[in-house]
């Protein structure tokens, strides 16, 4: 299942590459604004100000459900890293935060999204980049070598966001701060929603409902989760993708009508991290 789920978004997510390279918008959720209404969910999450400069084509393969760079508190000098970080708006809006004594990081496993990152970097001018391949469950970073971690609408993607948790608890430093953007759930949902394979590479089958998300951060290891809707999105917004997966949108939409919201997420790993973390804080808690 884990194997599936990982094949078809790496073969979604490098359609969308392959489109934004050449001009074209795309959507993470199924509906790009081919049918003259835009996509509720990756529409509109940019300032223009805030996005001035960057490549035309960072713009069209940002996939996300929200603005994770204009949320987290980003300082001169720290080290970020966005996990999935597609056609890198997110690590280049980053770079400009931190300035050139900090670095920014985008981690993903699309070849085509690497390759298109790359690209917007050269084409941004942006040196205190640097893009890796690999899968945000097994990040290939050190231990405790990251201030910040960011990401935009991936993790509900994972198929095993508790890894995925642990992974991040492991390499921040202590005190390091988790800011994510991510489609959440506020209660159950119907099972043929969560069954279609479709929806879930579309931003919705895999996101966690809202106590659990932060039941499990706490579960890494991080301190004082919260969860703050920045949209909450209603059944009409959903009416084409649900249909498109051959859904009945409106036979299931008094289950589904306003409990997909994207949130921005935050939490923070102790300053002091005991051993039963995973983490050693000190010689007296190491052997």
């Amino acid at each position: 299942m884990t194997d599936t789920i990982k094949d078809i978004v790496r073969e979604k997510y490098g359609q969308a590459a392959l489109r934004a390279g050449a001009g074209k918008g795309s959507s993470c959720c199924g509906g790009s604004d081919c049918c003259g209404s835009p996509d509720p969910i990756t529409s509109d999450l940019y300032e223009a100000a805030q996005v001035s400069g960057l490549p035309a084509a960072a713009v069209l393969a940002s996939l996300g459900c929200g603005n994770p760079t204009a949320l987290a508190s980003l300082e001169p000098g720290q080290v970020v890293l966005d996990l999935g970080s597609g056609g890198g708006i997110d690590v280049l809006l980053s770079a400009r935060r931190v300035g050139p004594t900090g670095k920014a990081y985008g981690l993903d496993m699309t070849d085509e999204m690497l390759a298109l990152a790359r690209r917007n970097q050269a084409a941004a001018g942006v040196s205190n980049v640097e893009f890796l391949k690999g899968d945000i469950e097994h990040i290939p970073l050190p231990d405790a070598s990251v201030d910040v971690i960011i990401s935009n609408c991936v993790i509900n993607l994972a198929a095993d966001k508790r890894k995925v948790f642990a992974e991040a608890f492991r390499v921040l430093k202590p005190g390091g701060r988790f800011a994510v953007s991510d489609v959440v759930v506020r209660g159950e949902v119907p099972e043929a929603v969560r069954r279609s394979m479709e929806l879930w590479v579309g931003c919705v089958a895999g996101a966690l409902e809202e106590r659990q998300f932060e039941a499990w951060l706490r579960e890494a290891g991080f301190e004082e989760p919260t969860l703050e809707p920045t949209r909450v999105y209603r059944v009409e917004d959903a009416r084409q993708f649900l249909s498109d997966a051959g859904l009945d949108p409106d036979a299931i939409a008094d289950d589904i009508d306003g409990k997909f919201m994207a949130a921005f997420v935050r939490a923070t790993k102790p300053a002091q991290v005991s051993a039963a973390a995973g983490s050693c804080c000190g010689p007296d808690c190491c052997p």
